[in-house]
C-alpha cells in the first residue's frame, strides 16, 4: 500500500516508492549536423502566409536579409524592381501556388536574370513537376517540411555554387 497523508481542506499527498535501477543513463544525444549561417539576401516566395512568417523568422535568425513575395506574380514584380542591378542571392520558390505556379515563375525569373539561383521548395515529392523544373536548370530542391539544419545546408550548397 502506498503511504499518503490527507488534511481536510488542504488536499492529499501520495508517496510513491520506485525500485532503484542498476542501469546507467545513456549519453546525451547531440543534434546531427550543424546550422550554417550567411549574410546573403533571399527572396522567399510562397502563397501561404504561415510559411512566409515562419520562413522569414528562420532565415533572419540565420543571418539572411529576407524579401517576401506572396506568390509568383509578386516575385516577378520584386525582381523587375531590382533591374538593372543584381537579383537576390537566392530565391526559395514554392512549387505549387495559385495563379502563376513555381514552374512559370522560375522560367520568368530566368528570363530576367539568367544566372539567378533558385532553391525549389515543395510539400510534394521531387518526382513529376519538380524534376522538370530541375532539368531546366533549377539549383536545388528541398522537401517540406524541413528542419532548420536542412534548409541552412541547402542554402549554403546553392549559394556556394559557381
Amino acid at each position: 500500500m502506498t503511504p499518503s497523508t490527507s488534511h481536510k481542506g488542504k488536499g492529499t499527498t501520495f508517496f510513491l516508492y520506485l525500485p532503484a535501477s542498476k542501469e546507467t543513463i545513456g549519453e546525451e544525444v547531440q543534434p546531427a549536423g550543424t546550422i550554417e549561417t550567411g549574410k546573403e539576401t533571399i527572396l522567399l516566395v510562397d502563397d501561404e502566409e504561415i510559411i512566409l512568417d515562419v520562413g522569414e523568422a528562420l532565415l533572419t535568425s540565420l543571418g539572411y536579409t529576407v524579401l517576401i513575395a506572396h506568390g509568383g506574380n509578386e516575385a516577378i514584380t520584386i525582381l523587375r524592381s531590382s533591374l538593372p542591378s543584381s537579383p537576390p542571392d537566392l530565391v526559395i520558390l514554392d512549387m505549387i501556388m495559385p495563379g502563376m505556379g513555381g514552374g512559370e515563375t522560375y522560367d520568368r525569373m530566368k528570363e530576367l536574370f539568367p544566372t539567378i539561383k533558385v532553391l525549389l521548395s515543395s510539400g510534394y515529392s521531387i518526382d513529376g513537376q519538380a524534376t522538370e523544373i530541375l532539368k531546366r536548370g533549377c539549383n536545388g530542391f528541398i522537401q517540406k517540411p524541413f528542419t532548420l539544419g536542412e534548409v541552412s545546408k541547402a542554402i549554403r550548397e546553392v549559394v556556394g555554387e559557381g
